[in-house]
């Protein structure tokens, strides 16, 4: 889609984690070489974007913006099989992917960062592991073992709660990059 690429998408990713780490956010726009306006801009398109009703939806949509998914998949959740399509090659973070689970409908169900395969993860000993955009909601879970997970307060967010030797911790998420980890 003209001037709406993997570089503005990335910026779209970064305006809600700005809630959390702003200071991140300043340095990853210095490295995609954008300004404050530009990123609350490509966001405000990209709004204009879901809410369109000649847009694509779906998988389509992001096939607009990102080229085509490095694979689809089917994945049972339940009783319902989804399907997983997913994109690499995001600058910012590398050994992520993007990854969209399509209801049987085809609308987007969920949509968040997720650790690509064959990328280890990493050393995640203790909740002071931790740290922001050290890991995504998938390797607290398979480090902590019985993790809660809720849905955050906007669609690009997520909180994970883990009980630790060291006590009750809730680790929160925007698009599935850990943010921060606060004590319960």
């Amino acid at each position: 889609m003209k001037g709406f690429a993997r570089r503005e998408f990335q910026l779209v990713l970064l305006r809600r984690m700005a809630d959390y780490q702003p200071g991140l956010v300043e340095d990853a726009m210095r490295a995609l070489d954008a300004s404050r306006t530009e990123m609350r801009e490509v966001n405000a398109r990209w709004q204009r974007i879901l809410r369109s009703r000649t847009f694509p939806r779906g998988q389509r949509r992001y096939e607009a913006v990102l080229g085509p998914p490095g694979a689809v998949e089917q994945r049972s959740i339940g009783d319902v099989t989804c399907e997983i399509a997913w994109w690499t090659g995001l600058s910012l973070w590398p050994g992520l992917r993007f990854e969209i689970m399509m209801a049987p409908d085809g609308s987007v169900a969920h949509e968040w960062l997720v650790r690509d395969d064959g990328v280890p993860v990493p050393r995640l000993d203790t909740v002071d592991d931790l740290v922001p955009w050290s890991c995504v909601v998938g390797d607290v879970a398979a480090r902590f073992g019985t993790v809660a997970h809720q849905d955050g307060d906007a669609p690009s967010r997520w909180h994970a709660t883990l009980a630790t030797p060291d006590g009750t911790f809730a680790a929160h998420f925007v698009w599935g990059l850990l943010q921060t980890v606060d004590g319960v």
